[in-house]
C-alpha cells in the first residue's frame, strides 16, 4: 500500500545502510527491511553475515516486532545462533510512518564468533560454563522461518504437530500467533500446509484461539480488579 512518509524514510535509510557496514568492516551486516511487503521483507542489505539478500526473509526477531505491532521497541545487542554456526550479535530499530505506524526496521548485524570462541576458550580455563545462546533463522525463504517457530512450538507441546488433538492445535496456534507468524501475508496457507490441514480450517481454529485468549484476558482482568477491590 503507498504510503508517502514511509517511503521517503525507507528511501533516506538506503545510503546509511551502506554507510554503516562499510564504517563496521566485513563483520558488519545492515539489513532494512519493509514490512509492507509482507514475507519478502528485505529491501536493502549491505555486508555478509547472515546471508540475506533483497527480496530475502524476515526472521523470528521480525516476526516478534511485528506481533508487538505499534509498540515495538528497540531491541539493542542481543546475541544469537545463526543456523551455519555463526555467532551474530545484532540490535533491530523498528521504522515508523508520519502516523506512526510501523512500516519496517532497520537491523544491524556483527558476526561476534570469534570473540565469543575466544570468551568460551577463557571461561573453560576458569571452570565457568558458557551461557546458551537462542537460534535466529537468518534466511532468505519464509518457510523455513515458519518451519522453525512450529519446530518451537511442537518443543513446547512434547509432541509432533501431527500429533496434536484440536485443543493442542489451538494452544500451538496462540503461540504461534503471540510470536507474529499471522501478521505476515500468506503466512496461514503455509502453516496450514506444515499443520496437515486446510486454509479454512486453520482460519477456524485461529479465529477460536483468539476468541480463547481473549476470554482468558478478560477473565484474568476482572480477577485482577476483584482482587484490587479485596
Amino acid at each position: 500500500m503507498p504510503n508517502g512518509s514511509g517511503d521517503a524514510l525507507l528511501a533516506a535509510l538506503r545510503p546509511v545502510v551502506e554507510g554503516l557496514a562499510a564504517t563496521f568492516g566485513p563483520a558488519c551486516e545492515v539489513v532494512l527491511h519493509d514490512y509492507r511487503r509482507g514475507e519478502n521483507s528485505v529491501v536493502a542489505v549491505a555486508g555478509n553475515v547472515t546471508g540475506r539478500r533483497v527480496g530475502g526473509a524476515l526472521s523470528e526477531i521480525g516476526l516478534s516486532v511485528l506481533a508487538r505491532g505499534d509498540d515495538a521497541a528497540n531491541d539493542l545487542n542481543y546475541v544469537t545462533h545463526a543456523p551455519n554456526g555463526r555467532v551474530v550479535k545484532s540490535s533491530t530499530m523498528p521504522l515508523r510512518d508520519a502516523d506512526g505506524a510501523l512500516i519496517g526496521a532497520l537491523c544491524v548485524n556483527l558476526d561476534v564468533t570469534a570473540l565469543r570462541q575466544a570468551g568460551d576458550l577463557l571461561a573453560a580455563m576458569t571452570g565457568a560454563a558458557p551461557p546458551a545462546l537462542p537460534t535466529t533463522t537468518f534466511t532468505n525463504d519464509f518457510d523455513e522461518v515458519v518451519d522453525a517457530v512450529v519446530r518451537a512450538g511442537e518443543l513446547a507441546c512434547g509432541k509432533p504437530v501431527d500429533g496434536l488433538n484440536r485443543a493442542e492445535r489451538l494452544v500451538l496456534l496462540r503461540a504461534l500467533d503471540d510470536r507474529g507468524v499471522f501478521a505476515v501475508r500468506n503466512a496461514v496457507t503455509r502453516v496450514a500446509a506444515r499443520l496437515g490441514v486446510s486454509r479454512s480450517g486453520l482460519y477456524a481454529d485461529l479465529a477460536d484461539s483468539r476468541r480463547t485468549d481473549s476470554r482468558r484476558t478478560d477473565s484474568r482482568e476482572s480477577d485482577s480488579r476483584e482482587d484490587t477491590r479485596r
